[in-house]
């Protein structure tokens, strides 16, 4: 059986490995086959999967946002319902009913959710903070203000990867902006993108982004980025919680060798991904990719996941013990009915892949000209 996933750097892979051990154990029969392509949020994977699905060539299952980045997959006939799943392991009572919702495309269910990643947080080394007098900004114009006195001191503000990570970035400062209804507005109509608040935000997102060192570092990948933290050169770091995974593998303790709050602004809400897994239409080994499934959505399979992948369960009755330092915190963030969730862009929720695309490439002309007129007209579809 073949696995396609983006899980195969340090912070990731070790959850897979986790997960496929904890398969195995269940499963011995089955021989697993890891088609894991390298690269943070799957930018170079889904390019190597949609090639592989119009020569139908499909693995056994591979991994797919929640949400609508799936949708042209479904529009494909590269997926197939898997509802029945969900009947025989019922899992529409052990998820959260939003999520259920998300991966709903017209009555059908085409993936298995393993998780729950959070995108809007900042990452810093308080030792670094400290040296500086300085505590978490909680507004944008407060990150500024500080971005200002940290480079007079010769410390980079804000460490950034890759393409991905700005459009990471954008998010959370337009969610900081804006509020959750205003975030949530853009991608439902109700927000005018080309309105006064919007442009402000987009205009604020050019400004924050003036205190990274983008144009340095387009060509490595987001754990460089957090390097420069735990090293010290650079104060924050926008990523989502993921972020945790890695920095643990690098032996550091929470609170200690790095901390975390949401980003400016966003306090209170939850800016949410999911990972999962899907059947595909033609799958060679049929049987072997649906115990595949059957995992993935197990309490088995998601306590011994996520704990190693900085995230927490999808499922509602996982053992919360088995998640401490940030996990701990996030896991109960996340079940508090009073936390705001909403969908992020980067990851596949909000936007479907043409949509996503469109902002992409309307984002490499945007952090270099500033037109918020522009971006708006194309980010709004």
């Amino acid at each position: 059986m073949e696995v396609f996933s983006w899980w195969a750097g340090p912070g990731e892979k070790e959850g897979l490995e986790a997960l496929v051990a904890d398969f195995r154990q269940r499963n011995p029969g089955i021989e697993f086959g890891n088609a894991a392509v390298a690269g943070g949020a799957g930018t170079i994977a889904r390019t190597v999967l949609a090639t592989r699905l119009e020569n139908d060539d499909p693995p056994d299952s591979y991994q797919a946002h929640a949400g609508l980045e799936l949708a042209s997959d479904i529009e494909a006939g590269y997926v197939e319902d898997v509802r029945y799943l969900y009947d025989q392991q019922r899992w529409r009572d052990r998820l959260p009913k939003g999520l259920v919702e998300a991966l709903t495309f017209d009555g059908r269910i085409y993936s298995v959710p393993v998780n729950i990643h959070r995108a809007n947080l900042l990452w810093y080394n308080p030792a670094v903070l400290e040296a500086q007098r300085l505590t978490p900004a909680e507004t944008w114009p407060q990150f500024l203000t500080q971005a200002a006195a940290l480079r007079r001191r010769g410390v980079l503000p804000l460490s950034i990867g890759p393409a991905w990570t700005q459009k990471h970035l954008l998010e959370c400062v337009l969610l900081g902006e804006l509020g959750a209804d205003g975030y949530t507005g853009l991608w439902t109509g109700a927000t005018d993108w080309a309105g006064a608040p919007a442009r402000q935000a987009l205009t604020r997102f050019i400004e924050v982004l003036a205190q990274s060192d983008a144009a340095d570092a387009a060509a490595d990948d987001w754990q460089p980025a957090l390097d420069k933290v735990v090293a010290g050169t650079a104060a924050y770091n926008v990523m989502g919680d993921w972020a945790d995974a890695y920095l643990r593998t690098r032996g550091l303790v929470f609170q200690e060798g790095y901390s975390v709050v949401p980003t400016p602004g966003s306090d209170g809400v939850y800016d949410f991904l999911s990972d999962s897994f899907t059947l595909p239409a033609g799958a060679p080994h049929r049987r072997a990719a649906e115990q595949w499934l059957i995992e993935c959505g197990s309490v088995s399979g998601q306590d011994a996941f996520n704990p190693q992948k900085g995230s927490v369960p999808a499922r509602l009755d996982a053992d919360k013990s088995r998640y401490t330092g940030y996990l701990a915190q996030a896991i109960a963030e996340w079940t508090d009915s009073a936390t705001r969730v909403v969908g992020s862009l980067t990851h596949g929720v909000v936007a479907g892949t043409v949509r996503s695309s469109a902002i992409d490439a309307a984002l490499t002309l945007f952090v270099q000209d500033g037109d918020t007129v522009k971006f708006a007209a194309a980010a709004a579809g």
